[in-house]
């Protein structure tokens, strides 16, 4: 049965456009209902509309306070009845509130090896530790900040010519390739979070994920 997607977003809207193609390619077993962004310029919205998929502005700073964004969040989302939330580069911290609604149905993708570097600027953190490998990692979402439970990694090489901005560019290569084949995977049920773990095609995944050969 054909998986209902539903992506948030606050920019350029990549990773999007990444999945969308993989659905378009039959990649995907899924489809994406909507498109949510809390900023109204958001160049992926624009992606959307040009696919024909429902474009939606809910502006964070129209609320009161976090909870309150939140709780509308849910209100639009739930009306398009989703099997999976696609965080796709949407840069607000949840509330515990909304984490706990869509536990085990939402994915997030963070430019890093997780557990290494979370939160931001992962590329200049990877080249000033010295880091042979850096990467990305998709991992289901939970109340901790980038701390749920990973899904699937991709690394690529660190050389002694990359700067911040190369190696962001070899990240956004290889998040292209991961992120789509984590959705893929959750929409034919292979890959499934459960209490005791991650599965995937009914095995225990190791605590990095499944790990995706180097693009370089």
């Amino acid at each position: 049965m054909t998986k209902r997607i539903v992506v948030l977003i606050s920019g350029s809207g990549s990773n999007l456009q990444a999945i969308m193609d993989a659905i378009d390619t039959g990649q995907i077993n899924g489809r994406i209902e909507a498109v949510l962004s809390n900023k109204a310029e958001a160049f992926g919205l624009q992606r959307a509309q040009n696919a024909n998929i429902p474009a939606i502005t809910l502006k964070h700073t129209d609320f009161e306070d976090r909870l309150s964004f939140d709780q509308a969040m849910i209100k639009e989302i739930d009306q398009y009845q989703p099997d999976l939330i696609v965080l796709a580069g949407f840069m607000r911290i949840l509330t515990p509130e909304f984490v706990r609604h869509y536990q085990g149905r939402m994915l997030n993708i963070h430019p890093s090896l997780l557990p290494k570097y979370k939160g931001l600027h992962t590329h200049k953190r990877a080249i000033e530790a010295g880091d042979k490998e850096h990467g990305c990692t998709v991992h289901f979402v939970t109340e901790e900040l980038d701390g749920g439970p990973l899904a699937v990694q991709g690394k690529v090489s660190v050389t002694m010519d990359d700067n911040e901005e190369s190696l962001q560019q070899k990240v956004h290569a290889i998040e292209h390739v991961i992120y789509p084949l984590a959705v893929e995977l959750y929409c034919t049920n292979k890959l499934i979070w459960t209490q005791n773990g991650i599965l995937m095609d009914g095995n225990t995944l190791p605590s990095q994920g499944y790990q995706v050969a180097p693009l370089d």
